[in-house]
């Protein structure tokens, strides 16, 4: 049976205490990153795990950490951020861990903080996530009471603490430098970069952001060696497990921890039960709302970070949205630039006025009122906006990704609904 550290804790009965998660094999990780290993070698043992980052940029996580400037938590000022404000449709795996063992993003957070000598840790959390909230603040305060937390950790001279910050839900906070910004008491906007906040992040002190799935996959590193956790992800370029998961109409949408590199097939089939009686898979967007589509004919392909690239997309968040044969794909992609044109933050020209101009224009074709000219109208804000540098942010580029595959995939689609005049699914109803 495949190995799943990530979730092996989280069941029916609630998280474990700090005491229930020390039996079951917790605390290990920190307690030999702390008494055996220095910050640079806590380090060089993540980077060598091949771990990378599960937000859904697939940064090096060794790599990042390496940047901050090597002074000791008490010479410099730093903090470490656990981003977990996840707010982009079809995402919901954070959620899992946050609520199902928050003690283990605790651990991952005293690691992360002791390798980049940050004193203080601050949990970003999506303001709906009340439950997580809840057992957020009970782990914090079990972990402080037993020492986990708090001035010299296990005798090391290392102090380190957390506090949870409940956003008021922007998805821009899910761009780092936003949410740094919200953090300061400010409207959620981005910053040009550099600095990058790795040397001038929050309050101008060096800050890594990292997402909450990240930091708990890092307990189980320092633990178990980088070794083992290439291991666990046997013939993929990248380390460890992931929370896959697909949404749609699957006879169970949800999300499974699987290794590294395995296809969606089998999270379609095998996990989520196949599709829906009297539905057929036509496409699927593999990361989320902000990736690129991929037809059916991509389902064998391996879910890692290059393997899904090469084929076109990304693997973002590694949720999967599907697109069944009885659903209208303009009508999809219409209400997929609904949400970014509403979560524009507004700093920049061509997201502010673009996005709202996209969904203006998918409205119309889906309404009847659309115009020939209109789908060149779309492809021309896909060459201008969707590049990246064309905006502060990625914001504009990813809210391109689904419209420029789906402008490609579903192109008879859109022409039956300016010859009809509406869409052909509505009026056949």
């Amino acid at each position: 049976m495949a190995q799943r550290p990530l979730t092996a804790m989280i069941g029916p009965g609630g998280p474990p205490d700090c005491a229930a998660y020390g039996l079951a094999g917790g605390w290990r990780g920190a307690r030999r990153a702390l008494r055996d290993l220095t910050p640079d070698a806590v380090i060089t043992e993540v980077t060598d795990s091949r771990l990378r980052g599960r937000g859904g940029a697939g940064f090096g996580t060794g790599q990042k950490w390496s940047f901050v400037p090597r002074q000791p938590a008490r010479a410099r000022r730093k903090y470490l951020v656990a981003n977990a404000d996840e707010m982009e449709p079809g995402t919901f795996k954070d959620r899992l861990l946050l609520e199902g063992n928050p003690m283990q993003l605790v651990e991952g957070m005293l690691i992360a903080g002791y390798a980049i000598q940050a004193s203080e840790g601050v949990i970003f959390l999506r303001g709906e996530y009340h439950l997580a909230f809840d057992r957020l603040e009970r782990a914090i305060a079990q972990a402080r009471q037993t020492g986990w937390l708090g001035r010299d950790i296990l005798g090391s001279g290392f102090d380190f603490d957390i506090h949870v910050h409940a956003s008021a839900g922007r998805y821009i906070c899910g761009e780092e430098t936003a949410l740094l910004t919200a953090l300061e008491g400010y409207r959620a906007q981005p910053r040009s970069k550099p600095p990058f906040p790795q040397v001038g992040g929050l309050w101008g002190a060096p800050s890594m952001v990292n997402n909450v799935e990240t930091l708990c996959n890092v307990p189980h590193i320092l633990a178990n060696g980088a070794a083992w956790f290439r291991d666990l992800a046997p013939g993929s370029p990248d380390g460890g497990t992931k929370l896959f998961g697909v949404s749609g109409r699957v006879r169970r949408p949800g999300a499974w921890e699987l290794p590294m590199g395995v296809p969606l097939r089998q999270v379609v089939e095998d996990c989520a039960g196949g599709m829906r009686d009297g539905y057929r898979l036509r496409a699927f967007l593999p990361g989320g709302a902000s990736t690129a589509f991929l037809d059916a004919a991509s389902l064998d392909i391996a879910l890692d970070y290059a393997t899904v690239e090469k084929a076109g997309s990304r693997l973002g968040t590694g949720l999967a949205i599907l697109l069944d044969d009885r659903a209208c794909p303009v009508g999809m992609l219409r209400n997929l630039e609904h949400f970014f044109a509403q979560e524009s933050c507004g700093w920049c020209t061509p997201c502010r006025d673009g996005l709202p101009w996209v969904e203006r224009l998918l409205a119309a074709i889906e309404e009847g009122t659309g115009q020939p000219r209109d789908l060149d109208l779309l492809a021309d804000h896909v060459r201008l906006i969707g590049p990246p540098g064309r905006t502060f942010c990625p914001h504009a580029p990813g809210a391109m990704a689904p419209l420029a595959s789906g402008l490609d995939l579903f192109r008879d689609e859109f022409l039956d609904h300016l010859r009809q005049h509406g869409c052909p699914r509505r009026m056949a109803a």
